[in-house]
């Protein structure tokens, strides 16, 4: 059965029909429909002459792949190394792993079996090789099918030649040349076996696929996802079918994760809450974090709230907690009691972002320039902080608001080289009481090189008014300037 697509009657033929340059093809048929003899890659016109009765549906090759991914991510309970192999297959890399199921037998039962409970017919093959297992599973006589260690050139030798996972160009080639099995290419000198194809390079890969199904050449293979460093697993005797069992699970697992990343002297910066349903089906709950950290009661923090909305199903009877980012978390000095500890934005910023989204909460990071609108920019919450150097205490007073962009003023009183003495902004007019300053700030003059504006002095005052109001305002140019660049007035922030 296809992902997308409702079973028709065992006992009906039923195929998928795609297009190709020959026009529309069978893609899958099920068993009645081999049993009437059709077959993959015939053409719908032959096949309805063959079986009148067919029953056919368009195929989705786009939905079949999403549907085999998420199988082989569901697959991670037997594996943390898995892929898909093909269009219809997946392969684990179980090593290390099947004595937790009672061995190889038992965790190959127990596979095939949640696979039929999700309606979903399987071939298993078992080797030690991904080669060997791949044609175990689609050519051997029964499944489940286990190589023992060390047969792999006995189990393999009475196999097809297709099973080598060949070009069908090139397996049909070797047949004409009468190498049907996989054991006549054993004892057949390769020099003459490179003879019989017009390239070198078509042997090389036939002697290539024969060596790595029998181990003797190494095969590359990447997993879909790396395993991460830090992970705890726990495989649950009785479902869990309410939240608040989940979550003792999720706890007790988030405190065997941060002892590993503590002693490691690391700190998680995504975490990733993998559950398993008793159904085959399954959920991944990620969070990130803006700063490292080891502390359980927060990564349990962020993924509860995620949790209360997801519906457990028949119950989740394997969980996965893991740190899919770490980054070095360096020791710090916290206090001798918790009272003495002064909490840091962090936790608030990652709940933020656990509620509102990781695109809707940002933060100020500092940058090299004296132009105050340029001396910050945003970045995501999540982004890293930079080291940097800059010692705030030199400078004179900022105003924590500034404005998105400096609003001119009109100076009514103006003193040469001083502090307005009274100025209109947003048509009320303000006498000023009290001013400190300037705080002189020079133009960059490099920024003009790549054709930007020309900049210019900026002389700035923190001013008070007769209500009590306080204000950053500066003057933009010097009076011994030309009478054409005459200083202009600006508002640029407002104190509390």
């Amino acid at each position: 059965m296809r992902a997308g697509h409702t079973a028709p009657p065992a006992k009906k033929p039923f195929a998928l029909v795609g297009s190709d340059t020959h026009g529309l093809t069978l893609t899958a048929v099920n068993a009645s429909g081999r049993q009437a003899g059709l077959a993959p890659g015939m053409r719908l016109a032959d096949a309805r002459a063959i079986c009148p009765a067919l029953l056919t549906a368009p195929a989705t090759p786009r939905a079949d792949a999403d549907f085999l991914e998420a199988l082989a991510r569901w697959s991670s309970r037997y594996s943390p190394s898995l892929n898909v192999d093909g269009a219809a297959g997946l392969w684990l890399d179980i090593t290390g792993i099947a004595h937790l199921f009672g061995g190889e037998p038992g965790l190959l039962a127990d596979l095939e079996r949640r696979l039929a409970k999700a309606g979903l017919g399987v071939r298993l093959g078992l080797a030690e090789t991904l080669g060997a297992a791949h044609a175990l599973a689609r050519f051997a006589r029964t499944t489940p099918c286990i190589a023992a260690p060390g047969t792999l050139s006995e189990t393999l030798a009475p196999f097809p030649i297709e099973a080598l996972r060949l070009a069908p160009e090139t397996a049909l080639l070797l047949r004409r040349l009468g190498l049907k099995r996989i054991g006549q290419l054993y004892d057949l000198p390769r020099a003459s076996l490179e003879r019989r194809f017009h390239s070198k390079e078509a042997a090389e890969r036939v002697l290539r696929r024969l060596d790595e199904a029998l181990g003797t050449r190494g095969e590359k293979h990447a997993p879909l996802l790396p395993a991460p460093d830090f992970v705890a697993r726990s495989s649950l005797a009785d479902p869990l079918i309410s939240h608040d069992g989940v979550l003792a699970g999720l706890q007790r697992l988030s405190h065997e994760l941060c002892g590993k990343l503590t002693r490691a002297g690391a700190g998680a910066r995504r975490v990733v809450l993998w559950a398993a349903r008793t159904d085959g089906s399954s959920l991944a709950l990620e969070a990130g974090l803006s700063a490292p950290s080891s502390a359980p009661a927060h990564l349990v923090r962020l993924i509860k709230e995620k949790l209360e909305t997801i519906d457990m199903g028949y119950g989740v009877d394997l969980m996965t907690f893991a740190a899919l980012a770490v980054e070095d978390l360096h020791p710090e000095q916290t206090g001798l009691s918790a009272a003495a500890r002064t909490p840091g934005p962090e936790k608030l910023i990652d709940a933020l972002v656990s509620r509102l989204g990781a695109r809707t909460v940002r933060r100020l990071f500092p940058q090299d320039s004296h132009i105050p609108e340029l001396a910050q920019n945003t970045r995501s919450a999540f982004a890293k902080l930079t080291a940097w150097n800059g010692e705030a205490s030199q400078k004179p007073p900022r105003p924590p608001l500034l404005l998105t962009k400096p609003e001119s003023l009109a100076v009514m009183a103006e003193i040469p080289e001083g502090p307005p003495a009274r100025f209109t902004w947003r048509r009320v007019n303000r006498r000023v009481v009290k001013a400190e300053g300037p705080e002189r700030i020079a133009p960059e003059w490099w920024r003009t090189l790549d054709g930007g504006a020309r900049q210019r002095t900026r002389d700035y005052y923190r001013i008070e008014d007769e209500d009590g109001c306080r204000y950053w305002v500066f003057r933009e140019g010097l009076y011994r300037e030309p009478d054409e660049d005459r200083p202009r007035w600006f508002l640029h922030g407002v104190f509390p």
